[in-house]
């Protein structure tokens, strides 16, 4: 007697064997491949720069623009005080000054030079000036 094994609804076992004649999991391996697609992806992620939304209202009704030249420089400052440890710094691109959690990779504040004028900043343990 023949047994169709379509009709039981069986599933294709989807082992391979590799080089070293070891049977392998094509699913798991498949599995494992998204499941590290997704982990660089959020790895990058967090390494992107952000801006909270404080920041976001201050540049937004300061009219402050950035260019993709201008982010890539704060990144690049960025990266150097994490490098040396600091934790919250000052920031200070073109005319504009930026609070920022190194740690977090998030700009607290932002002003212009204008308003830089008699200012004591606060909570500060470096300083990049690009």
């Amino acid at each position: 007697m023949n047994i169709n094994p379509s009709m039981y609804n069986v599933k294709k076992n989807n082992l391979a064997v590799n080089d070293s004649g070891v049977y392998v999991n094509n699913n798991i391996n498949s599995k494992l491949n998204n499941f590290n697609k997704v982990l660089q992806d959020k790895l990058e992620q967090k390494n992107e720069l952000s801006f909270s939304k404080h920041a976001t209202l201050r540049l937004h009704s300061r009219n402050i623009k950035f260019s993709d030249d201008q982010l890539n420089r704060i990144n690049k400052g960025v990266t150097k005080a994490k490098k040396k440890g600091i934790k919250d710094s000052l920031v200070v691109i073109d005319n504009v000054t930026l609070v920022v959690n190194i740690k977090n990779n998030i700009v607290v504040t932002a002003m212009e030079k204008e308003e830089q004028n008699n200012q004591v900043f606060t909570n500060i343990d470096g300083a990049v000036i690009i």
